[in-house]
């Protein structure tokens, strides 16, 4: 009787855990906000997301480059493991395909609040995306983007002027979102 009691538990905590890993969206990132790199290249998380990586018991987190923009992407650890399955699942063969993964994987770093509440973003990567002092932080669902401000006032200033040149019924898969 004992046995099939631990087997029982084994089999709900081994459920649980898995819908932990395929759920992507336990935790909501949103929101602007504005923070400042400090010269050992921490900043400090805004209170709202600390609290929100707190209620939902998120301590763990890894920053990787974004492959197409000069940004980073912060993603909770589950989260990450999803999408480190998904890399995994892709084929080294195409060249995007494995460039994407290089990036991704290669510039990942573990990384956990201090108890400021803060981030240290490894030198290398502040280099690579532009960071400066000012920075912009993005929630965007599942993960975090961490952008220098002005790079980001460029690319977004040039990504809504597009829009107004944009041909409706080329959205790439936009058509279906219903706002």
């Amino acid at each position: 009787m004992g046995f099939l009691c631990f087997f029982d538990h084994f089999i709900l905590d081994f459920i649980y855990r898995l819908s932990q890993v395929e759920n992507s969206y336990l935790i909501m990132f949103r929101g602007i906000h504005k923070v400042t790199v400090d010269s050992k290249g921490r900043f400090a998380v805004p209170t709202k997301i600390r609290d929100l990586l707190n209620r939902e018991q998120v301590f763990d987190l890894v920053l990787t480059l974004n492959p197409w923009d000069r940004a980073l992407w912060v993603y909770p650890l589950l989260e990450w493991e999803r999408i480190e399955g998904v890399l995994t699942s892709l084929s080294d063969f195409d060249k995007q395909t494995r460039r994407t993964k290089q990036i991704m994987r290669g510039y990942a770093s573990d990384c956990n609040l201090d108890p400021q509440g803060r981030i240290l973003l490894p030198q290398e990567i502040r280099t690579l995306i532009c960071l400066g002092k000012e920075s912009v932080l993005l929630g965007q669902g599942n993960k975090l983007e961490i952008w220098d401000s002005t790079v980001w006032k460029e690319e977004r200033d040039c990504w809504l002027d597009s829009v107004e040149n944009a041909d409706p019924l080329k959205s790439n898969g936009l058509d279906s979102l219903s706002l």
